[in-house]
């Protein structure tokens, strides 16, 4: 069913007095953890998800993220935007019907991206990409107006370091609807300025590449800020590090952390 208040809550979110946090949790207990330390809103992650299912990024199923939604939908009271990749369909029509389904699994937000995920063409030419957005956002907001869709740019998840580009394709976005505008991997205050400054959109940008602190993007004006799957890694590298102690030493000096991790998600 769609949620207007929750939609309208994040979509109000954004236009606070500094930008907001966005935590990517990649499964229902992660969620938990998230909303237990006070975050606002959550952000779905695809490689943090996959990586959960010990599968490369963009490996999983238009239906297996939606599973994955609406486990963490259902596990937090917090509005949660899903990065649904490039969108999973080709067609038009399907295309629409991914939207109007995360509308339906109660989501606030939503994602889609200009990447193809073929090699030999990674990016969709602008007229292309900027299309589908339109069809994302024409679906969500007919049966959720409240509904945030970022478009995204990923030149620079693909060694395509293209500003210009980049800011073309932002632009293109927002001209076909695009509620949040986003650029992963995009580096440095003089670009993300120039990226601010050139749209009329909040602009979310991936914390770990930006190399700036959380005051230092609000100086620059930065609405939103995400960390991707950076945060599963983190625990899967803890996990790695505990598990090699018990493995390779025979001890448990990680015993304070697994009690920490027991505490956070207050179960």
């Amino acid at each position: 069913m769609p949620d207007l208040e929750t939609a309208a809550r994040f979509r109000a979110l954004h236009d606070g007095p500094g930008p907001l946090l966005l935590p990517n949790p990649w499964d229902a207990g992660s969620a938990l953890v998230f909303e237990r330390l006070g975050f606002q809103a959550l952000a779905t992650t695809s490689n943090g998800f996959a990586l959960s299912h010990g599968l490369p990024d963009g490996a999983i199923t238009r239906d297996g993220v939606f599973e994955g939604i609406e486990m963490i939908v259902q596990a937090t009271s917090l509005p949660v935007t899903a990065d649904l990749e490039h969108g999973f369909e080709e067609d038009a029509a399907a295309l629409a019907d991914v939207y109007r389904q995360a509308v339906a699994a109660g989501l606030a937000g939503g994602s889609i991206e200009d990447a193809t995920g073929a090699d030999e063409k990674p990016l969709f030419e602008i007229a292309e990409a900027a299309d589908r957005v339109r069809i994302a956002a024409e679906a969500a907001h007919e049966v959720n107006p409240a509904f945030v869709l970022t478009g995204r740019a990923e030149n620079y998840l693909h060694g395509l370091r293209d500003l210009g580009d980049v800011i073309a394709r932002l632009q293109a976005y927002q001209e076909a609807g695009a509620d949040v505008l986003y650029a992963p991997g995009l580096s440095g205050a003089a670009d993300i300025r120039s990226v601010i400054e050139s749209v009329d959109r909040p602009i979310n940008v991936l914390f770990g590449p930006a190399h700036l602190t959380v005051a230092e993007l609000a100086e620059l004006g930065v609405a939103r800020i995400s960390i991707g799957g950076s945060f599963a890694f983190a625990a899967y590298g803890a996990a790695a590090e505990v598990a090699r102690e018990f493995l390779e030493n025979g001890t448990n000096t990680y015993a304070a952390l697994s009690r920490a991790g027991h505490a956070a998600t207050g179960l």
